[in-house]
């Protein structure tokens, strides 16, 4: 079983940065590409940016040019930098993780594994 633990969420205004952080652990696991996926309030879960193990990336339209996603292979961590924040990008974010390593024809059924979540707050 794969255990996924994000960290790095808060209170942030408008304009500010923010960086969240996944870390994967668990006995003979294997996982290859990771995501970030959010939610707000009322809304459906969109994912945010995701990447394979060879980090070939994937963004939404929304958050291009302004998140980052990154990962260490050695140390099983996906991180997940973000700028220029917007009041919009108030979302619990939650990282995914799946056995296979594709990234663009995919659903939210397709993650194997979730973490619980963090919650991102963008105050105008």
């Amino acid at each position: 079983q794969v255990q996924l633990v994000e960290t790095g969420g808060g209170l942030v205004q408008a304009g500010e940065s923010l960086s969240l952080s996944c870390a994967a652990s668990g006995r003979g696991y294997v996982i290859a590409a990771i995501g970030w996926y959010r939610q707000a309030p009322g809304k459906q879960r969109e994912l945010v940016a995701a990447i394979t193990t060879g980090s070939r990336t994937r963004y939404a339209d929304s958050v291009k040019g302004r998140f980052t996603i990154s990962r260490d292979n050695a140390k099983n961590t996906v991180a997940l930098q973000m700028n220029s924040l917007k009041p919009e990008d108030t979302a619990a974010y939650y990282c995914a993780a799946r056995i296979f390593d594709e990234i663009q024809q995919i659903s939210e059924r397709s993650w194997d594994y979730w973490g619980q979540g963090t919650q991102v707050t963008v105050s105008s």
